[in-house]
């Protein structure tokens, strides 16, 4: 059985967009407006949690990272340590949005805090696009050393969260070596 020119030129096209490709490694995503993108859309979620009435709150209070930065001993530190800092603290972020996000009742803002859990996800993709090593907490939660502090407002954890990604993110990524 002999196929036509044009079928098998068709049938080899298809092919090749159905072969299942070889996964490509991660491109660094350098490029900090992605982080600005990430931190409008955490200010929106706190935006959204000041003006909710009803159905917002956190049920008990929940541990956070600390957000402020001494420059001086950040700079002391190696570039796995600023590394495992804010991954401990995006894990800490996770868990505490987490939480927020089984207590609300409000629609409009459940939203937000999908945006915002979504987004710590994705901000791991681009830890790890620049090769910056996930840190995975032990088992009883933050790593040794980790500042933490608890807050019991909902509005007070999307605060620390803008303030994170402010502060401390932005300072990893945009000293990360793969973008120099």
């Amino acid at each position: 059985m002999e196929l036509p020119p044009r079928l098998f030129t068709f049938l080899l096209m298809l092919l090749e967009w159905t072969r299942p490709g070889l996964p490509s490694p991660l491109r660094p995503i350098c490029d900090l407006r992605v982080l600005k993108h990430f931190i409008e859309e955490a200010r929106d979620a706190q935006a959204a949690m000041l003006t909710c009435k009803e159905g917002c709150g956190l049920p008990e209070p929940v541990t956070v990272p600390q957000t402020k930065v001494d420059f001086s001993v950040w700079e002391r530190k190696n570039a796995l340590e600023q590394a495992q800092e804010v991954q401990s603290g995006l894990w800490l972020l996770n868990q505490a949005i987490g939480s927020l996000r089984a207590s609300v009742t409000n629609t409009a803002l459940q939203s937000h805090i999908d945006n915002s859990l979504i987004n710590i996800f994705r901000i791991g993709k681009v830890l790890r696009s620049l090769n910056i090593q996930e840190c995975t907490p032990p088992a009883g939660g933050v790593p040794g050393g980790e500042e933490t502090w608890r807050v019991s407002s909902a509005s007070e954890l999307l605060q620390v969260h803008v303030n994170f990604l402010r502060g401390k993110l932005q300072l990893l990524l945009s000293n990360a070596p793969v973008c120099h």
